[in-house]
């Protein structure tokens, strides 16, 4: 019977050789590419992240999340993104070798319909196959031709007989691979399915927004950073282009470098975030993109700002029950001023009450979860195929 792989070898004109196949997010230690955060987001020192421009030390909203607890809570939707890719087989084409990658995507958005029952509101289950741009053959005309191979993939009994359809067969170009030396090929395969996981995440965005499901009283808490990096594919490339999709949204980081967070005068704030005291926060800070690299993104901000959830000695690490928060800023206001140190605060006291019940023992980054978001985590990774009936399709 005719597999994916045979497919592959007669549409690009290479050889399949039949290597060992396995779950790369398993297999690679070392981490592929960090998209949780990046330097080249910049601090800048003459700007706040809030209006209180008088807060220099941690703040305490122990009281205000006391006093919100009762009320009705300020996130109304959840939404978390996942990826798991694969190494499927080696092909060599033109005399060079290259992997070929696939993966399965998931991104979710649940709804708190009352206290105690979510439902899923949005969900994006699709699956990729990567392959450098050599792939194709022809000289020109090279998107439709991944997209006639997507649909030539799709046609293979194997896939038909197990009722799933791919939804993409994207590209990564072997040029990044020369310009930096370091980077593998399974690294650019990874990245380009990564790269279509956050433009899912995009899309979810912007069909809540669109369905005007989000306002100042129903927030969105996207589970990881908002601090996108430029892609160069994808129906939301470009994040200025859409930012106003994201006025009510707020992201949380579980896992982020401390060496990241600054203080005013920019240089690095670990120590003191380490010994940051229980529900109390940072000030907020303003960051940009690296305008030198990415001025053709245009002109948007941030405001982050970290706040402790878990008591540190319950904890594994002097940064474990911390969390990372952001915002995009989208009015002149607020990319002058920050956002109101109320709003912060509000924010601040409705993450704090979103800690509990905790999912100890269940995940080993529970001192950092936000149980709705781990409710949808995972419900998302109970959509996958298991890896063994995904490899075999190949």
């Amino acid at each position: 019977m005719r597999n994916i792989r045979k497919l592959l070898e007669d549409a690009t004109n290479g050889i399949c050789y039949d290597s060992y196949r396995y779950c790369a997010d398993e297999e690679l230690r070392v981490p592929t590419i960090n998209y949780e955060e990046s330097q080249n987001f910049t601090l800048l020192k003459d700007r706040y992240g809030e209006t209180d421009t008088s807060l220099k030390q941690t703040k305490d909203i122990s009281q205000k999340a006391k006093q919100l607890s009762n009320a009705e809570p300020l996130f109304n939707y959840f939404l978390d993104g996942s990826r798991r890719t694969y190494k499927v087989d080696d092909i060599e084409i033109n005399k060079r070798i290259f992997p070929i990658m696939a993966g399965q995507i998931g991104v979710a958005c649940c709804e708190r319909q009352s206290p105690n029952q979510f439902k899923c509101k949005e969900l994006e289950n699709n699956l990729v196959i990567s392959l450098p741009t050599e792939a194709n053959p022809e000289t020109r005309n090279t998107e439709l031709f991944f997209n006639n191979l997507k649909e030539k993939i799709n046609n293979v009994e194997r896939v038909k007989r197990a009722g799933i359809k791919f939804s993409n067969v994207l590209s990564y170009s072997s040029k990044a691979n020369q310009d930096t030396k370091e980077l593998k090929y399974e690294h650019l395969g990874i990245a380009a399915i990564q790269d279509e996981m956050v433009d899912s995440e995009k899309k979810i965005v912007s069909s809540l927004t669109a369905k005007n499901l989000l306002n100042e009283n129903s927030y969105l808490l996207k589970d990881g950073s908002l601090q996108y990096k430029p892609m160069k594919t994808g129906e939301y490339k470009e994040l200025s282009k859409i930012k106003n999709n994201y006025r009510w949204v707020i992201g949380v980081s579980k896992l982020f470098n401390p060496e990241f967070s600054k203080d005013r005068s920019g240089k690095s704030n670990a120590a003191a975030l380490a010994k940051l005291p229980l529900y109390h926060r940072t000030p907020a800070f303003m960051f940009q993109h690296d305008r030198d690299k990415w001025s053709y993104l245009g002109d948007y901000k941030y405001s982050v700002w970290y706040v402790r959830i878990r008591d540190s000695k319950h904890t594994e690490s002097p940064f474990a029950g911390i969390v990372k928060i952001e915002k995009i800023l989208i009015t002149e206001n607020e990319n002058e001023y920050g956002l109101e140190s109320d709003l912060v605060d509000v924010i601040t006291a409705n993450i704090i009450n979103e800690r509990n019940p905790v999912c100890y023992g269940k995940d080993s980054r529970w001192a950092n979860h936000l149980y709705p978001v781990y409710l949808t985590e995972l419900f998302l990774k109970s959509k996958y195929l298991s890896d063994i009936h995904f490899l075999n399709l190949f």
